[in-house]
């Protein structure tokens, strides 16, 4: 059985965030490594849907904290 996407998002969206915030608070800790830490993170990653979600919130987490 597939689910639709709709169902994965709302079935996963809290793990992605929570992963996204783990990845996040190792900038301060990696500071110049994090960058290529994080996106081998990311690669890792299954499925690619997941990966997406993690990244989305990531990106989230980033533009916050610039503003």
């Amino acid at each position: 059985m597939t689910l639709a996407r709709a169902d994965f998002h709302e079935l996963h969206q809290a793990r992605a965030q929570a992963e996204a915030q783990r990845l996040f608070d190792q900038k301060a800790v990696l500071q110049g490594a994090w960058l290529g830490w994080v996106a081998s993170q990311i690669y890792t990653l299954r499925p690619a849907e997941y990966a997406s979600m993690v990244r989305r919130a990531l990106a989230h987490l980033q533009e916050l904290s610039e503003n």
